[in-house]
């Protein structure tokens, strides 16, 4: 679905993770289904994530956008935001989402900004507003993650997304 594009990160985020052997854009990718779903991540920090999807191919029998695709949106920009919040000693776990379908979308391309509502130690929760090509809003979402300790068995999986 269209040339990935190189997410926007803050160098010390990655110089960060550089010094761990871990390919930061790789391991805050949309992931095997935002990928399948043409999601694409343009700009990342803890303070604001921004990301693309298309509505063709993501639409449901009467041909607008399908609320689990909007879903998908927002759990892939809360989800970066809060790992990033986090940092490389910790993974994010969505624990809770909450989306409200304002309007439907027939053609064109969402985008989703993820801002946070808090960031705590254990937690984090971002809002995500997904608008249409002309600026209306088409989702709100709200996602909140878990912030657990990286453990010795994740180590091994967080290398490997890079």
């Amino acid at each position: 679905m269209g040339e990935q594009q190189q997410v926007k990160f803050p160098q010390e985020v990655v110089d960060e993770y550089a010094a761990l052997g871990v390919d930061l854009p790789a391991l805050f990718s949309a992931g095997h289904l935002g990928t399948r779903m043409g999601v694409q991540i343009t700009e990342a920090s803890a303070d604001r994530v921004v990301g693309t999807m298309p509505v063709e191919g993501n639409t449901q029998p009467y041909g607008l956008l399908h609320g689990g695709a909007s879903a998908v949106l927002a759990e892939t920009l809360g989800s970066v935001g809060s790992m990033l919040h986090g940092g490389s000693n910790k993974i994010a776990v969505g624990v809770d989402l909450n989306c409200t379908h304002h309007r439907g979308v027939r053609s064109g391309l969402v985008t989703g900004v993820a801002t946070p509502v808090h960031r705590g130690r254990s937690t984090a929760t971002y809002e995500i507003v997904i608008t249409d090509e002309s600026g209306k809003r088409v989702c709100t979402a709200r996602l909140t993650c878990l912030l657990r300790d990286v453990r010795p068995d994740d180590a091994e999986i967080v290398r490997d997304a890079g």
